[in-house]
């Protein structure tokens, strides 16, 4: 069986939050009722997530469209199409700085209102 970076990100399948006791058998099983599978893949550490590849990209995702949201292995699993990069969220339209310097804060506010005295509220009550 191949090793999962080199898996067809067309046909891989990511399977999260599963528990920690979650078993490439049982998620063969699953899976497998939706076309031939290649490989599956399931973390360890940290465990909590799988990757499943078939052999056809749209039996992956009649297997998003049937699995996600179904409960497997003792919990309810999200079941998505693969990215193929780093699953953590994505900015849209918004490029990360490479440089290490930290942002200066706009200062948008006056400067004029930090400096005026501030008025409780039992003052304002008293001009009545």
């Amino acid at each position: 069986m191949s090793r999962y970076r080199e898996w067809d990100p067309s046909c891989k399948v990511y399977v999260g939050n599963l528990g920690s006791s979650a078993s490439k058998y049982e998620i063969e099983s699953a899976f497998s009722k939706y076309g031939p599978l290649r490989d599956v893949w399931v973390a360890r550490n940290p465990p909590g997530f799988a990757f499943v590849e078939f052999e056809d990209a749209r039996d992956a995702e009649d297997a998003v469209r049937g699995l996600d949201g179904m409960r497997m292995c003792g919990t309810r699993v999200r079941v998505e199409m693969s990215t193929g990069g780093s699953r953590r969220p994505v900015n849209s339209g918004r490029r990360r700085s490479r440089s290490r310097t930290p942002r200066r804060r706009s200062h948008s506010r006056s400067r004029s209102r930090s400096r005026t005295p501030r008025r409780s509220r039992s003052d304002s009550r008293d001009r009545r």
